[in-house]
């Protein structure tokens, strides 16, 4: 079994609700993220890399620059003003690393025999996904 790890990221903000710290006001990350696939040869080759890494940029792409809301944490009329001026992305989870983690890992096991997925909110501090 060979395992492929590939890396993209982007730039974003976001915040935690109902949380009784720093991270509740609006904030930016780098977040990095290393995805991991495992699988057998064919030709010498799991999968192209470029193809991977091409899959892995254009899931972080649609996040990048964007500022991230969880569904249901700012009111309706908020939400309406502020994507009059920016792009929201709007997610059905907590916006936490572990909740990236588990979604590119599902994103990515559409197509992949996914192993692994991290997610980097800092340079140090990261959430790993794995079944």
């Amino acid at each position: 079994m060979f395992v492929l790890k590939v890396e993209s990221s982007f730039d974003a903000a976001h915040f935690l609700s109902n949380y009784a710290g720093k991270c509740a006001n609006i904030h930016g990350h780098r977040w990095r993220v290393v995805a991991s696939i495992k699988g057998e040869t064919k030709n010498g080759m799991v999968v192209d890399f470029n193809v991977l890494k091409k899959d892995l940029k254009d899931l972080c792409d649609y996040f990048d620059h964007s500022f991230i809301v969880e569904m249901g944490s700012l009111d309706i009329k908020l939400v309406e003003q502020l994507e009059e001026k920016f792009l929201l992305r709007i997610v059905p989870f907590r916006t936490t690393a572990e909740n990236f983690a588990k979604y590119f890992y599902d994103k990515l096991s559409e197509k992949y025999d996914t192993e692994s997925v991290e997610v980097y909110e800092t340079p140090t501090n990261c959430a790993r996904y794995q079944k």
